[in-house]
């Protein structure tokens, strides 16, 4: 049987402080992130995606709130979206959805696209050349790609194995919104 070893106690030295230099290149890049540009989902967004749905909104002031049902195949899904709201130390879009089984978030929601002829709604987040794509269904049903790679989208599709090949066919249609920024 091993001895135990005793723990150290804690030495009374204080820790060194912060130059103030890097404190100061703390605050500016705390700054120009602050102040990137940033989609601001609008309430004629709001009413769109809603119209999209087939549902109505809820305006709770610092978000909205839309309930989509399925009875017959036993679906229910919360959609929440949160404009322009602190997270962290920046400003942004959230899009939250609540389903009987999951709960899922999009934070920075950079845009969204809306296909009428598929009956859904993608909400997309960019970042260092990844995407991440919430898309809600009509039918309120959702799925969620994350951290994909922005090249997959325009690439050849075939050349993918079926593994990755979903994602990059489900969030093609949000490549016009990503070439845009």
């Amino acid at each position: 049987m091993k001895k135990k070893k005793p723990l150290k106690k804690s030495s009374n030295k204080k820790r060194p402080a912060v130059k103030k230099s890097a404190s100061k290149k703390l605050s500016a890049v705390k700054e120009a992130v602050t102040d990137e540009k940033k989609f601001n989902i609008s309430p004629v967004d709001i009413d769109k995606i809603a119209h999209s749905l087939g549902v109505t909104k809820q305006d709770f002031g610092n978000h909205y709130r839309m309930y989509l049902e399925n009875p017959p195949e036993g679906r229910k899904l919360t959609l929440e979206i949160y404009p322009n709201i602190p997270i962290g130390t920046r400003k942004g879009t959230l899009i939250t959805v609540y389903t009987p089984t999951a709960h899922l978030q999009l934070q920075f929601c950079s845009g969204y696209v809306v296909s009428e002829m598929l009956g859904e709604v993608t909400f997309v987040g960019t970042s260092e050349g990844k995407l991440s794509g919430l898309i809600i269904e009509k039918g309120a049903a959702c799925s969620l790609y994350a951290n994909v790679d922005t090249d997959l989208l325009s690439g050849d599709i075939t050349q993918l194995g079926p593994e990755v090949m979903l994602s990059s066919i489900a969030l093609s249609l949000t490549e016009t919104i990503i070439n845009e920024k």
